[in-house]
């Protein structure tokens, strides 16, 4: 690699002589691991002219880097970084200046608010049950390479390289709304979609809009940790609504709330489904009492049971629901791609909010994205899922079975269990003593504002875990429970 002459600099106020300046300048970046071996170095001449200096005065620094075997000379080629590096020089420390006081300045709402708990490294662990990650064996990469580079090509260059202001790739959002939409019931137009940083960033706009200060709104407990974070840093009264078996119960809203927030096909994170005459109630009672309803179909697409009941937002008729689409679980994770469907109204103040925060998704995604849609790769990426999580979720409900483990309700799809701890064992406890033995999950007080109402719980996942491996992660969870208990496994 060329190293550019901008990389240097030097003090013409300094006491230090110009060659020493760089001389010293090279070291320190060559030990603090800036410059590394083999890189090549400006010319003499073009350092020279970018210093304002003599080319002399390089040429003596460069040399005496040789000498030290910081550099290495390559006949006609130039100098080169070496690879065997000397006795660092001794250079000065800096005095530093006095300290800016950033902790006058931040309320840190945002460090308090951000998960603790998200475990870093996963791949690492042979059984990482964790919610949110893939199977890289899942992806089509083939297929998305194709899409990415016809994305390049010429014909789609304008779409890539201008700045797109707020508008989304018309031909993403055309087939959002001929072919995705539809599966689950939705009819919508070009200016009721916005595409969004996947669904996160379209709740955190969400929030934004509808939630000034003093605002209340109703979210279904337990909860998904992203939203609640979210909720977290406004100034806002949050507050939960505990589920039941099917899911929010509509009649438990409390009264004066602006926004509700549900996922009522996959309920995150128990995966219960809200029947249909629940959600007509929902809505009903989002006519009467004039609040907005958030829909995150955050999995509507993991599905092993035939057609899905349709979203809230195909039900709705006065307008209410922003439906939050994405296509992190269905592609993969790293894609953060994802979609609000709402009133034009709040469409239109949402793109403004976007706008001012990142203009749009970059536009190579959004069209690389479009090619993997209309090429049908996606879909048949989804039905390579849906097999594969069917198998899992069939192997995992078996071990939980054999290993005496409570499988709670098994539901109809998705990618994940949420299960109870055995009596009076505390889910951190139990996580801390499986990473040491290769197993990661997901403890339950991070789904629940009050935290301790989560020790019993913890989410078991298998969209990162091959079908094989399932069992004696499984094992190991009902060795380690029986252990902290201080009773003999279950064979």
């Amino acid at each position: 690699m060329q190293i550019p002459p901008e990389t240097f600099l030097i003090d013409r106020a300094s006491p230090l002589p110009l060659q020493v300046q760089l001389r010293r300048q090279i070291v320190l970046a060559v030990h603090e691991g800036r410059l590394r071996p083999g890189e090549r170095m400006p010319s003499s001449r073009a350092l020279a002219a970018h210093l304002g200096v003599g080319r002399i005065t390089v040429s003596q620094s460069y040399g005496d880097l040789v000498a030290t075997d910081y550099l290495t000379a390559r006949g006609r080629s130039g100098y080169f970084i070496s690879d065997r590096v000397g006795e660092p020089e001794q250079i000065p420390a800096t005095e530093p200046g006095p300290g800016f006081d950033w902790g006058a300045r931040l309320d840190g709402r945002f460090r308090a608010a951000r998960r603790k708990d998200r475990p870093l490294g996963w791949r690492g662990y042979p059984y990482p049950f964790i919610y949110g990650q893939t199977d890289d064996r899942l992806i089509d990469h083939a297929a998305w390479r194709q899409c990415a580079v016809r994305a390049l090509g010429r014909r789609d260059l304008g779409a890539l390289s201008d700045d797109q202001y707020d508008g989304d790739d018309p031909e993403l959002i055309d087939f959002i709304i001929r072919h995705l939409l539809p599966r689950r019931g939705i009819k919508a137009r070009p200016e009721e979609i916005l595409l969004t940083l996947g669904a996160q960033n379209a709740l955190w706009l969400i929030c934004d809009i509808l939630l000034s200060c003093g605002a209340v709104c109703a979210l279904e407990e337990p909860f998904y940790p992203g939203a609640h974070e979210i909720l977290a840093t406004h100034d806002a009264q949050v507050l939960p609504v505990p589920i039941d078996a099917e899911g929010l119960p509509p009649q438990s809203v409390p009264p004066g709330v602006s926004v509700v927030f549900t996922s009522p096909s996959h309920q995150c994170p128990t995966n219960r489904t809200m029947p249909r005459p629940r959600r007509e109630a929902l809505l009903r009672l989002s006519a009467e009492r004039g609040f907005a309803v958030v829909e995150d179909d955050y999995e509507f697409e993991i599905s092993f049971a035939g057609a899905t009941s349709p979203a809230l937002k195909a039900m709705d008729r006065s307008g209410a629901v922003i439906y939050v689409g994405s296509f992190s679980k269905s592609v993969f994770p790293g894609l953060r791609l994802g979609y609000i469907v709402a009133d034009p109204a709040f469409v239109a103040e949402a793109r403004a909010l976007r706008g001012m925060m990142l203009r749009h998704p970059p536009g190579h995604v959004q069209r690389t994205m479009a090619y993997f849609l209309s090429l049908g790769h996606y879909d048949r990426q989804l039905n390579r899922m849906r097999e594969a999580f069917a198998e899992r979720r069939r192997v995992t409900a078996d071990a939980l079975g054999r290993h005496g483990l409570d499988s709670g309700q098994a539901g109809a799809g998705g990618s994940s269990f949420w299960l109870r701890t055995p009596a009076g064992l505390d889910s951190d406890v139990l996580a801390a003593a499986l990473k040491p033995k290769g197993v990661l999950i997901e403890p339950g007080r991070p789904f629940f504002r009050q935290r301790e109402n989560g020790a019993g719980f913890y989410r078991l996942a298998y969209s990162s875990i091959a079908a094989g491996d399932i069992d004696e992660g499984i094992r190991r969870i009902a060795a380690t429970c029986a252990e902290l208990q201080g009773q003999p496994e279950i064979a």
